[in-house]
């Protein structure tokens, strides 16, 4: 088999990226309701979606699908038109899903900690399950994805830096034991995709 029919048969179909979009996102919105049940954050678009829904009366899904709108022009030039129709399928099926596990499950006790490292491994489980079907949560997942394929920085270094940073800037909206928690949870989620996202290693999207 020559090479380009290798890559021609390692190329995901719409179904496949379909079903890894829907079911990344369900396990993304599971990460996010243990984040909320106890009152954690994260880092980029969520991060700010977060401190919406803490603040006003606006849900996390509402929130995230609107701060998301003006990073769709970055996606465009950058990464084309199949990459931005994709992350905004992403990001609506999590806005969705997000409100729709809080009406489906409820938590009597969750310890934070706990919430932390396993909200935030499961979060980013669903950012691999999206970043190799080309697609993304929006925001600062779209900017960490340039800069790595523009100048070879780690993904998850990129996104652990500035989830961080965010992360500190809401002091003034959450405890700070939370955010020493919720800082945890960052670095989890970060981990994952900087072990597990290499250039190279996964050829499903070619």
């Amino acid at each position: 088999m020559s090479t380009v029919d290798a890559k021609k048969s390692q190329k995901h179909t719409r179904l496949e990226d379909a079903q890894a979009m829907i079911l990344g996102t369900l396990i993304i919105s599971l990460g996010v309701n243990l984040f909320i049940q106890t009152g954690l954050l994260s880092g980029g678009s969520a991060g700010l979606a977060f401190l919406i829904q803490y603040s006003t009366t606006i849900s996390f899904g509402q929130a995230f699908f609107l701060i998301n709108l003006p990073f769709y022009a970055l996606a465009i030039i950058h990464f084309g038109w199949e990459f931005t129709l994709k992350t905004f399928f992403a990001v609506f099926c999590l806005s969705a899903f997000s409100d729709l596990t809080a009406m489906m499950i409820s938590f009597e006790s969750v310890n934070p900690i706990y919430a932390s490292i396993v909200g935030g491994s499961l979060i980013g489980v669903g950012f691999l399950m999206l970043f190799r079907h080309n697609a993304s949560l929006g925001g600062i997942n779209i900017l960490a994805r340039y800069v790595s394929e523009k100048y070879g920085v780690s993904m998850g270094k990129f996104q652990m830096v500035v989830d961080c940073l965010i992360v500190l800037l809401s002091v003034f909206v959450v405890d700070y034991t939370l955010i020493a928690i919720s800082i945890v949870g960052a670095v989890a989620l970060n981990m994952i995709i900087a072990v597990n996202h290499k250039p190279g290693r996964y050829m499903g999207n070619v």
